[in-house]
This record gives C-alpha cells, sequence and structure tokens, in this order.
C-alpha cells in the first residue's frame, strides 16, 4: 500500500497491481481469470457498491420462475473448461435426480449461475498467489496515466494502478415518457426489481413498456405471485421472444455471409431457414450456426449497412437471437389465449396521475389507441447502450473529459479488437481495457456468457503482461 504526503490525511491512496470496476458476472470472471493466472502475489481490487458479487442485473433474481435463457450446458465461465458449470450444479445437487446429459439440456434457475460464479471465485482466491480485495464503493472517476492510472470513489477514496479493467455492467433505459421519472415511488418499478415487480401482483390492471427479455420475466414473476388483472405490453414492435428448439443445428458454411451486405445476408439467411425446414431442422437451427460468427458478422458490415440493421432489422434480429426456455415461452402463450396477457403495438407518450391509478397515453398503428388506466407501470425498456444517455457517474466522466468517446453509432465506449479503451481523438489507452456491454458498438454480440468468458480471459492476460501461449 502506498501513501501520497500530498494528499489529505484522511484519504491515503492506496494502489492496486489489477483494479477491476464493476463485480456483476463481467467483473467477477475478470477476477477469476486474473486469479487462476497469477504466478506471483499480485493485488487484485474488485470495485462493486453491491454487497454481493457476481449478480448484476441478469443474476440477482432470487425467484425460481426466472431461468437461464441458453441450456446449463453452454454456461460455463471458463473458455478451457466447458462443462465446468453442469459440474458445480452435480457437485451440489442443486437439481436432484438429472443425469448431465439431462442436465446439461435444463434451463435451471438464474440464481444458481450467481452462486457458481462466486463460488468458483472464492476457490480460485484460496489457491492463487495473488490477493483480491472487495471494495464495496463505486468508483466515480477514472483518469488514464502511465505508469499509474488514477481512480477516486464515491466516498473520497483515492486509487492508483497500472491496469484497469471497466466491466461495469448494464443500466435501464428510462421510460420513453416525459416527467416519467418523477412519478410516485411504486408507480413505476423497474424490471430488474424483481422484488418489487411481484410485490405489485393483485387485482389490478398493469402495463409493462417493453417486450424482450426483461418483459418476460416481469410476466412470469406476476403469474407467480398470483397476480389476477390484466397484464398490457406495449412496444413499438410488439415482438415477444421466441423459444429454443430441439431439433438440430443445421449444416451449411456460414462464412460466405461475411462476404455479403445486410440485405443479401437477409435473403441468404430465409433461404437457410427454408432449406433446414424442409430437412425437419428449425429456424433455431439455422441461428445456432450462425451463432458463432456474431461479432464476424457485426464488423463485417459497413457504418452503412450497420445503420440499416440498427434502424431496421434489430428487433426482429433480438427475438430470434435471443430466445427464452420453451416453457417460458409456453407460460407467455397462455397468458396471452386466455386474454390476461394483452400486446399493443404502440408508443409511449404520456403518464398522467389520476387519483388511484395512472393513465397511459400511446401512439398505436393507425393513431392514438384508447388511453389505458392501470395501478402501475413495469419498466422493461431493456439495456440502455446508448453512450451519452448512460446515467453512470464514471462514464459520463470519462466522456467528459475526453478520456472515452462513444462507439460505432453511439453505442457504448470505442475500444480496439484487444477492447483496450479509446479517448476521444481514437487514441488507445494502454492498459485500460473494456470487457462486456460497453464493448457492444464495435462487437455488437458482448453480452453473452460466451463473450464475457472471452474478453474476461483476455483483460486478465494482458494485465497478466502474458499472451496466452505463455
Amino acid at each position: 500500500m502506498a501513501y501520497n504526503a500530498a494528499m489529505t490525511a484522511s484519504k491515503p491512496l492506496f494502489q492496486a497491481d489489477l483494479a477491476i470496476i464493476g463485480g456483476g458476472a463481467a467483473g467477477v470472471l475478470v477476477a477469476l481469470n486474473a486469479l487462476r493466472s497469477a504466478t506471483s502475489p499480485v493485488q487484485v481490487v474488485l470495485f462493486e457498491s453491491a454487497s454481493t458479487l457476481a449478480q448484476g442485473i441478469a443474476y440477482a433474481t432470487p425467484w425460481p420462475e426466472h431461468l437461464l435463457n441458453v441450456p446449463a450446458g453452454k454456461m460455463s465461465g471458463l473458455p478451457e473448461q466447458p462443462g465446468d458449470f453442469v459440474d458445480y450444479l452435480l457437485q451440489g445437487d442443486a437439481l436432484p435426480g438429472l443425469s448431465r446429459d439431462a442436465l446439461a439440456e435444463t434451463f435451471v434457475p438464474r440464481r444458481h449461475y450467481a452462486e457458481y460464479l462466486q463460488h468458483r471465485l472464492a476457490e480460485a482466491e484460496a489457491q492463487s498467489p495473488a490477493h483480491l480485495q472487495v471494495v464495496h464503493a463505486p468508483v466515480v472517476s477514472l483518469v488514464p496515466g502511465v505508469p499509474l492510472h488514477a481512480m477516486v470513489l464515491a466516498d473520497g477514496g483515492q486509487w492508483h494502478a497500472p491496469q484497469v479493467v471497466l466491466a461495469c455492467g448494464n443500466s435501464m433505459r428510462p421510460l420513453p415518457a416525459p416527467g416519467a421519472e418523477a412519478l410516485p415511488p411504486g408507480r413505476v418499478v423497474d424490471a430488474w426489481d424483481y422484488d418489487g415487480v411481484r410485490m405489485l401482483a393483485g387485482d389490478g390492471d398493469l402495463a409493462i413498456i417493453g417486450s424482450g427479455l426483461s418483459m418476460a420475466d416481469s410476466v412470469v414473476a406476476l403469474a407467480n405471485a398470483g397476480h389476477r388483472g390484466r397484464i398490457h405490453v406495449l412496444s413499438r414492435h410488439a415482438l415477444l421472444p421466441l423459444p429454443h428448439a430441439h431439433g438440430g443445428i443445421a449444416k451449411f458454411d456460414p462464412q460466405p455471409l461475411l462476404g455479403m451486405p445486410l440485405r443479401a445476408r437477409m435473403r441468404a439467411l430465409r433461404g437457410h431457414v427454408r432449406d433446414a425446414a424442409a430437412k425437419g431442422i428449425p429456424w433455431q437451427g439455422v441461428m445456432d450456426r450462425i451463432r458463432p460468427l456474431g461479432q464476424a458478422l457485426w464488423k463485417s458490415l459497413d457504418a452503412a449497412d450497420q445503420r440499416r440493421f440498427l434502424r431496421h432489422v434489430v428487433r426482429y434480429w433480438d427475438v430470434h437471437r435471443h430466445r427464452i426456455a420453451d416453457v417460458v415461452h409456453a407460460q407467455l402463450a397462455a397468458l396471452e389465449q386466455s386474454g390476461q396477457l394483452q400486446r399493443h403495438r404502440a408508443r409511449l407518450d404520456a403518464l398522467l396521475v389520476l387519483d388511484s391509478t395512472l393513465q397511459l397515453h400511446a401512439q398505436g398503428a393507425h393513431g392514438g389507441m384508447p388511453p389505458l388506466n392501470v395501478g402501475a407501470v413495469i419498466n422493461a425498456t431493456g439495456v440502455e447502450t446508448r453512450a451519452l444517455s448512460m446515467r453512470n457517474p464514471l462514464l459520463q466522466q470519462l466522456l467528459a473529459d475526453g478520456h472515452a468517446r462513444p462507439g460505432p453509432h453511439g453505442l457504448g465506449l470505442d475500444s480496439d479488437d484487444a477492447g483496450v479503451l479509446r479517448d476521444a481523438q481514437g487514441q488507445a489507452q494502454p492498459g485500460v481495457q473494456v470487457v462486456g456491454s460497453l464493448r457492444i458498438g464495435t462487437l455488437w454480440e458482448s453480452l453473452a456468457i460466451p463473450e464475457l468468458r472471452g474478453q474476461a480471459q483476455q483483460a486478465a492476460v494482458a494485465a497478466s503482461g502474458h499472451d496466452q501461449r505463455s
């Protein structure tokens, strides 16, 4: 620990060898890899304001109805051990009675994944020569420098480190209605407030803004909590997430797609879907075939086609790419068939507070739709990806001071192919790595575990000063 006499006596300057900002799944995976690869007693410091690591927004739910969106067999946190998550579930007898093969195909409750990462982190810390320190305070300022980067915490604490990893995780988009943030407490609940959503269950009508994965979480939570009122779902496209299917992976060479412009790719994919269907393989098998090429498909589009994708294709891509367990999809379908779940293709315009309800005004495909009176609104608009709209003080400081710039199309933060942060002039900031959703503009596919575990390993290797061959 270093002390700088020029600093105030009440706030000494601390030093780490590796500072990881964010203790959700991405940050914990970086720490896990750093501990596993360490060969000397380096100091790894993880900054996370939450009291529990590895949860973030995805894995913080304690409720068993919230399932992983992919089978357990694809959720290992360690690239070199693809069956590690299944091993953990078997060792802990998390789902008694299932064979290894059956468990690998099961969509298990998400809470098991946070527990898995916590367990593996503790194991790595016990076996590593490195030391892990968790600081439960947010970093609000980062000034890159040579040889040390300077950080300031919300409590005024100050740290230096030669290597920093930004793994800040996700934040929710605000409701797209004027004054929504000033509504009374309890009238608007974020979909990621899992307990808060369940507390809304009752006889009254509710509205959910957004129709993606967070909406699905909210609907199944309300149903399992005994909600009896109607659930109105409003979104611009009103497309629900689609289910996984069991039918194998389509057999075709996806490489030619990389040389095609966007329209030609879409035509080719539709053709592959028709060919697969003729062989009894569902369209999901085509998506699974191109899944490993997600980042390459994005990066090989020119800027104009990327903009076309974001304007015309992205929502249709999302519902086909980010699928849900078939049991969850079946529950949504049953609620919709019964009339309890009602979809509205509409854009939210205003939220008005009446005596005991909220009144929603929205524009549908053919003009204004009749107002909806509901007891509360759930914000399920999803992850905020626009850098300038992110409400994280650290990211705002980095952008304002020119230490970072938005990624392509304003999405996330700009970084190079190795994940090194770029400043406002496009220059790489050596020793500052970016992991996870902040890389969405440059990589597109950057939120799921296969990408996170690869990026985490890459960041840990870069921080250790060794390449992957050492």
